[in-house]
């Protein structure tokens, strides 16, 4: 599902399942940064890659879970520093205000296993799944909106 030329802000917004102005603040704060292209002063526009989309959609699902935007950027300056760019590899459990991140099935069984009041398991693979599932659909609709044009023409 990665598309080369990147997605622009309002196409990144919409398929993360966002307002531009929260993607426009995480931006201008440093918690997610376009990877492809930074704006610059008036008139450049932000580029942002595939690996940003699914990025930003960890971040929304986390803060959608009850977790502080200050502990989600914690969290999330964590995941980079131990997964890299995969950080859809592994999966986060929360528990009230504290999280723990694990990297396989066995892992994840062991903590539920030893008695941990988990209140959320967080698969970080599905939000990927979630992304493409977007990137698809905003597709879709764009084709069909192109192909509507040219035939009222």
């Amino acid at each position: 599902m990665q598309a080369e030329q990147g997605y622009s802000g309002k196409k990144t917004a919409e398929i993360v399942g966002i307002s531009y102005r929260q993607l426009d603040y995480w931006a201008t704060t440093d918690l997610i940064k376009p990877s492809l292209s930074k704006a610059h002063g008036s008139g450049t526009r932000r580029l942002y890659s595939y690996t940003d989309l699914v990025e930003l959609k960890v971040v929304k699902t986390l803060l959608d879970a009850g977790i502080k935007l200050e502990s989600v950027r914690d969290v999330f300056s964590f995941m980079r520093q131990q997964l890299g760019e995969d950080i859809s590899s592994a999966n986060l459990v929360i528990q009230g205000s504290g999280s723990v991140l694990t990297r396989s099935g066995d892992e994840l069984i062991d903590l539920v296993h030893n008695g941990q009041g988990v209140l959320n398991i967080l698969p970080l693979g599905t939000i990927k799944d979630e992304v493409d599932a977007q990137i698809v659909a905003f597709t879709s609709k764009s084709s069909e909106s192109t192909l509507a044009q040219a035939e009222s023409a």
